[in-house]
């Protein structure tokens, strides 16, 4: 049972987690978690490594980051999100975010969950998996509302799950907003999977029901864009060695696989309404990442220039008139 008490236990860390953003973002955060938040966040800017380059996730897999994303190693991301009131764990590498115009961000995850069959994916029902996720989050709310949070309901399908069995991804997003009250734009999670051997990569797009259609080819760009190394992929699987994960893929979008094993109320709806007021923080604060980047463009475009015109290379000073996020 070994595999389910690490799932229960994900769950319960995401559930704390929802509980205790939502409670932050309903009251204003005092002057020390403000500050924290800048200066967190001025610490992931100095941090983040912009793409084009490979960005190695753990021991599994390789993310060859195009240009216009950045990459937030796992040590500065973990402080952000734990100075925004989220939590993390030893399953979270990092961030990822636009270089222009950041309103949304990515977060990754290694779940080290075992080989997970995906033979489920041939016969599940959409509408099933939509009526088990509106349950579970019925279930979850009878939580929320002991620690005072307010109610949540799973609406629709923003994308029914899609398994393409030639790659290994899953791909889906459910709305999720607030209950019996106005939501006028609510968050989304658009989540994307790799299965590998040994466990799978999350990267999960947190964003708007406003900008999802937008967003949602980046979500594409970096899942195609992910690759585990020879010997982790999903087809190097050894059925006589390898752990198996206790359940199957249906699991991993809150299917029929977690009723089977009682798990009902670990429903990802959780995670899809605590991320909203991340994503609000990483547009409030992402506005100087972006200026990072064109200045550091421009200031080696003027290098480059001043070499080719001067007999020795002029040293530049360093720009400080960067105002941190608010």
């Amino acid at each position: 049972m070994q595999g389910i008490t690490g799932w229960t236990r994900s769950i319960l860390i995401l559930l704390a987690a929802c509980c205790a953003f939502t409670a932050v973002a309903q009251e204003q955060a005092p002057a020390p978690a403000e500050s924290e938040a800048k200066t967190a966040w001025h610490a992931a800017m100095e941090a983040a490594k912009p793409g084009p380059q490979e960005i190695t996730l753990r021991d599994q897999a390789v993310l060859k980051l195009p240009e216009g994303f950045a990459f937030i190693p796992v040590k500065e991301a973990a402080r952000y999100m734990r100075a925004v009131g989220n939590q993390t764990d030893d399953k979270f590498i990092g961030l990822i975010v636009p270089t222009d115009n950041i309103h949304w961000m990515v977060t990754v995850d290694y779940e080290p969950s075992g080989y997970i069959k995906d033979d489920d994916a041939k016969k599940w029902n959409a509408d099933d998996l939509l009526k088990n996720l509106k349950e579970g989050t019925e279930e979850g709310n009878k939580r929320r509302e002991e620690l005072g949070v307010p109610p949540i309901e799973v609406t629709h399908w923003v994308e029914a799950p899609k398994y393409d069995a030639s790659v290994h991804h899953l791909v889906w997003a459910a709305e999720a907003r607030l209950k019996n009250r106005d939501d006028p734009d609510p968050g989304i999670n658009y989540n994307t999977y790799v299965l590998g051997r040994e466990g799978y990569i999350s990267l999960n797009l947190i964003t708007a029901t406003s900008t999802i259609e937008a967003d949602k080819g980046a979500a594409a760009t970096l899942l195609a864009a992910t690759e585990f190394k020879s010997g982790k992929r999903y087809t190097d699987v050894n059925f006589s060695t390898d752990k198996i994960a206790e359940y199957g893929l249906a699991a991993l979008v809150g299917g029929l696989a977690i009723k089977k094993l009682g798990l009902l109320a670990i429903i990802g709806a959780f995670l899809l309404k605590f991320a909203k007021v991340i994503a609000i923080g990483a547009a409030a604060m992402g506005g100087g990442l972006f200026k990072r980047f064109r200045r550091n463009k421009d200031e080696e475009s003027r290098a480059t220039t001043t070499t080719a015109q001067l007999p020795a290379p002029v040293e530049s000073k360093p720009v400080t008139d960067e105002k941190p996020p608010v």
